[in-house]
């Protein structure tokens, strides 16, 4: 019970109340936006020149007859359990669920995140120390420079660029990044370069500047000085007090990078032709395969709201004044 009581568990508690509750209202907005949207989802399907009772038929099949709180209870049950129910193009003759389509392209996405996620976060945290430690310098002005570049460039150009010289012009690496299950990760591996490397430059040069940021910041206080004093070398001045008390601000990005990674790689995926959750939602779409892009737009929705509750749990944990109400 004291357990239970302390501020820390309380405040972590209500986190993820509130997590679970913006979930909630984001799936019924997702679905609420689907069923606004104009046209006729059943027609364009089958086509104009289909017969009011194929429609109507077709319809029923797929559960467009019923009212909608009825659909709405019906998915969102199914979804917390991971069925989604099936495709609109299961209709022919086959078979084929939600999660069979999106299973195999969300793992996809989640390798390209992951190895982008592995370079990307360390290159950024040891570029925004490097650059507050040799504040002012050659170095530093460079790298932010660099930083604003990237920052300023859209993704796709990005990939464009890279694709245009390291694929076409110089042949490194391959333009189309279309992984498949059968590949081992050797195989994998040239292909995910430039994706990878795209992402790399979209998201390293936030995380860079706000590390950068949050640690100047702190050069300035009391502590710091008396650690000066005492004789340490500025690299371990930074390393052993500074960061970890830059911690907090420093997460919020990561969190927000990451999980940037997962809901907006969508653009990148479909330049490289990749086979991820954001290539087959742009398929989705075109084919009006409603089912496949409600279930990955709430698979976005909760991606971001779990990184972001992570991001507070880790402010919270490096700064306990955020325990208690100011």
């Amino acid at each position: 019970m004291q357990f239970v009581s302390h501020p820390l568990v309380r405040t972590l508690g209500q986190r993820l109340a509130l997590g679970l509750l913006t979930l909630f209202l984001v799936s019924m907005l997702i679905f609420l936006a689907v069923e606004l949207l104009p046209g006729d989802f059943a027609r364009s399907i089958l086509g104009q020149s289909a017969t009011p009772e194929t429609v109507a038929a077709f319809q029923r099949e797929i559960g467009l007859d019923r009212p909608f709180v009825t659909r709405y209870v019906d998915w969102i049950s199914g979804a917390l359990v991971g069925d989604f129910g099936s495709s609109f193009s299961s209709r022919e003759g086959y078979s084929r669920t939600v999660a069979d389509i999106v299973g195999p392209r969300l793992l996809n996405t989640f390798i390209l995140a992951g190895a982008t996620a592995a370079i990307a976060v360390p290159l950024a945290l040891g570029l925004g120390i490097l650059s507050a430690l040799y504040r002012n310098s050659l170095f530093d002005k460079v790298v932010s420079i660099l930083t604003l570049i990237t920052i300023s460039l859209p993704d796709f150009f990005i990939a464009y660029i890279l694709m245009l010289y390291m694929a076409i012009k110089f042949r490194w690496f391959s333009s189309l990044s279309n992984v498949n299950p059968d590949m081992g990760f050797f195989d994998m591996l040239p292909l995910l370069v430039l994706p990878v490397m795209t992402l790399t430059l979209v998201i390293v040069a936030h995380m860079m500047r706000m590390t950068r940021a949050s640690i100047i910041g702190l050069l300035a206080s009391a502590y710091i000085e008396m650690a000066h004093l005492k004789g340490l070398s500025p690299l371990r001045v930074i390393l052993r007090h500074a960061l970890p008390n830059a911690w907090a601000p420093i997460a919020v990005v990561v969190a927000f990078n990451l999980a940037y990674l997962v809901v907006g790689v969508v653009v990148v995926e479909v330049v490289f032709v990749y086979p991820g959750i954001g290539q087959v939602m742009v398929d989705a779409v075109r084919t009006r395969d409603i089912p496949v892009v409600q279930a990955c737009a709430l698979i976005f929705a909760a991606t971001y709201i779990l990184l972001n509750l992570v991001a507070d749990i880790v402010s919270i944990v490096t700064n306990p004044k955020l325990l208690h109400p100011r």
